[in-house]
């Protein structure tokens, strides 16, 4: 057994090297001004530089990212190259570990060599990727995909701890709690469910305890955005992106309730509710009864959480990635991987960028069809049984 894990191990560690070394090849070999990109860096240092998180300002994260780059800026002097590359450097150990991370999964998920394949594939795909280090999302993903690699090594606690730190991180990761519920002992399940949301509302009350006022703000700004890049945006009218206005903005805590673009003509609660039910009735017919099933699972729990979401950002494609190399075979895995990449880069940063709202509508009709596919996709593989009480009825 530890002769299996290290082998194991050793495929997962050269994989993950080379990546490293290809990423910090491209990060050597680019000037800072190339490496900041069009990506949110220099945004987190101005956010930095105004004082601590929850305490002296809002922010639109949950607290754990915006505290580790308050740690950040202290330490680079404060000079912001130094700052950028810090954190550059930080996202990119990240990653590094989301690969071998991906490849231990894979292992016991596919068969035979398509794992170390897959592993491959899915370091090909992030290393120029530049939503690997213009965004802090790598560090939720490797909360996601540590949590998942964990509760499918049956250490659900441990399972928990990650994921709460990722939903400290970005609240995503906790969209694998569903698949924890249905894969966990019932006893096992609850204490997981119980430690990852814990963790948040603990922190969250420390912060509300120290500065209620920018913890409040803190937590309603998200909602403030409006929609933006989705198809619910279109409907509303709102052809913008999902970023809040100046940081100064910041410290006044009546700015966060400000609203951004145009009110919704549908409510996100009215739609919750049709999209809650669609997925409760999944959640009650379907079998996880094998760790592919759960994989299978969050890729069904992401898909319909995006399809519902008012708004939508292209490095969110980072945390579709290795569920759809984890559960599907052939065709489907480039389809998906792909033009979800693709449909990304169109529209940030190649149309926005350049200030082309008007074709805003392009990718996300694009992006919401393959959205549709894929979560109908990830639901074909998975089994399904009648409820109890409705056979109970039909046998009656």
């Amino acid at each position: 057994m530890t002769e299996t894990v290290r082998t194991e191990g050793k495929a997962g560690l050269r994989i993950a090297a080379l990546f490293l070394t290809a990423r910090l090849a491209l990060i050597i070999s680019l000037p800072i001004e190339s490496l900041r990109g069009y990506g949110d860096l220099h945004h987190f240092y101005e956010l930095a530089a105004l004082g601590n998180p929850f305490l002296d300002l809002w922010v639109e994260f949950p607290p754990l990212f915006p505290f580790l780059s308050r740690g950040i800026y202290l330490l680079s002097a404060p000079l912001q190259h130094v700052y950028d590359y810090g954190l550059i450097l930080l996202l990119t150990l990240a990653q590094t570990a989301s690969v071998y991370i991906f490849v231990r999964l894979g292992q016991r998920l596919i068969s035979g060599d398509r794992a170390e394949q897959r592993g491959w594939t899915y370091a090909l795909l992030l290393v120029a990727l530049p939503y690997g280090w213009w965004y802090f999302d790598p560090l939720a993903v490797l909360a996601m995909l540590a949590g998942l690699f964990l509760l499918l090594d049956g250490r659900g606690r441990r399972s928990a701890l990650a994921l709460g730190l990722g939903g400290l991180t970005k609240f995503f990761p906790l969209l694998i709690l569903p698949g924890a519920w249905k894969w966990l002992p019932r006893r096992t399940a609850v204490q997981a469910v119980a430690i990852s949301l814990g963790m948040l509302i603990a922190m969250i009350g420390l912060l509300w305890i120290n500065n209620p006022e920018m913890t409040r703000s803190s937590l309603s700004s998200q909602a403030s955005k409006g929609s933006w890049e989705t198809v619910w945006a279109l409907i509303d009218g709102n052809l913008q992106t999902g970023n809040l206005g100046p940081e100064l903005e910041r410290l006044d805590p009546q700015a966060a309730f400000q609203l951004r673009g145009e009110p919704a003509q549908i409510a996100p609660w009215a739609t919750l509710i049709g999209f809650a039910a669609l997925g409760l009735a999944i959640f009650l017919t379907v079998e996880v009864t094998d760790p592919f099933h759960v994989t299978a699972f969050s890729g069904v729990t992401w898909g319909l959480f995006l399809l519902w979401s008012p708004g939508w950002s292209p490095q969110w494609v980072l945390y579709l990635l290795p569920l759809i190399l984890l559960t599907f075979r052939g065709s489907k895995t480039w389809m998906f991987s792909v033009n979800l990449i693709a449909v990304s880069l169109l529209e940030w940063p190649l149309l926005l960028s350049r200030g082309r709202f008007d074709l805003l509508w392009v990718p996300i009709v694009i992006r919401t069809a393959l959205l549709v596919l894929l979560t109908a996709a990830f639901a074909r593989e998975l089994r399904y049984r009648m409820p109890a009480w409705v056979e109970r009825r039909r046998l009656a």
